[in-house]
Formats: C-alpha cells, sequence, structure tokens
C-alpha cells in the first residue's frame, strides 16, 4: 500500500561538528619582497604550494612598507639585496610594524645567515638560502612561527 504523500518525509544527513579547529583552512599571508621578478613569480608559486597566501610583492623596500601597511600581511619573505636599502634594515621595520609580522630573510648569499645573527642586536630574523626555498620544508615554518 503507497503512503500518501503528507506523511512521506525527507531525510537529510547532518555533517558532526569539529571539536577543534582545522589551521589548514585558515591560509597564511605573506608579502613577497625581492628585485627580481623571476624570483617573485618562482616564490610566490613555492609559498603558495606551501599553503600561504601572497596578497602583494614588492620589489624594493619603499613599496614593501606601503604594500605591508596596505595589507597588514602575517608574514614577509625578504631579499637582503634590495636596491634602495638594506634587506636586514627592512626585515627589522616590518617585523616592527603594530600587527608583528613573522619576517624571514632570504639571498643567493648562503653565507648571509651568519652576518644576520650578528648585525640584528641579539634577536636575528630567520634566514633560508634562495638556493634552498623550493625544497625546504621550513619554509612555512618559520613564515608560521610565533
Amino acid at each position: 500500500m503507497e503512503t500518501p504523500h503528507a506523511c512521506r518525509s525527507r531525510v537529510v544527513p547532518t555533517l558532526g561538528r569539529s571539536s577543534g579547529c582545522n589551521d589548514r583552512l585558515v591560509a597564511l599571508s605573506v608579502l613577497l619582497v625581492d628585485d627580481d621578478p623571476d624570483f617573485l613569480t618562482l616564490a610566490a608559486r613555492v609559498v603558495e604550494a606551501k599553503g600561504a597566501r601572497v596578497v602583494a610583492t614588492a620589489q624594493d623596500a619603499a613599496s614593501a612598507v606601503a604594500a605591508a601597511k596596505d595589507t597588514e600581511p602575517q608574514a614577509a619573505l625578504v631579499d637582503v639585496g634590495l636596491p634602495d636599502r638594506n634587506g636586514f634594515d627592512l626585515g627589522a621595520e616590518l617585523a616592527a610594524l603594530p600587527w608583528k609580522p613573522r619576517v624571514v630573510l632570504t639571498s643567493t648569499d648562503s653565507t648571509a645567515g651568519s652576518a644576520i645573527e650578528s648585525s640584528n642586536g641579539g634577536r636575528p630574523l630567520p634566514f633560508i638560502p634562495k638556493e634552498d626555498l623550493a625544497t625546504a620544508d621550513r619554509l612555512r615554518i618559520l613564515l608560521d612561527a610565533d
């Protein structure tokens, strides 16, 4: 015997609620600073492949400061050798902004890491050589560290 139309009900599945948060759903926002447009393109691909979101790029320090103030990124990847300013100083300035973005310095000179340690008065910014960027799993950790 067929059930009258008014008595039929729909069963709609419900999804269980998660008991915790999933940080992977929130992309880390990153500012990229380098005077080489090819490297900016490569770095953007690498950063995005690591689950972060590039919110701005800049090819010099002045543009980087303006972009940082406009976008308030959570992190920045900054080249040590910029045309208008020392990347060490820019990195320190960006790290001191009110929202305290995490700054990671980079360079083609893999020995720049030791110069960074001695230049920042006891609180060195993290460093990763450019040649290690694509293969280093620690990039996301460095950008996302507290």
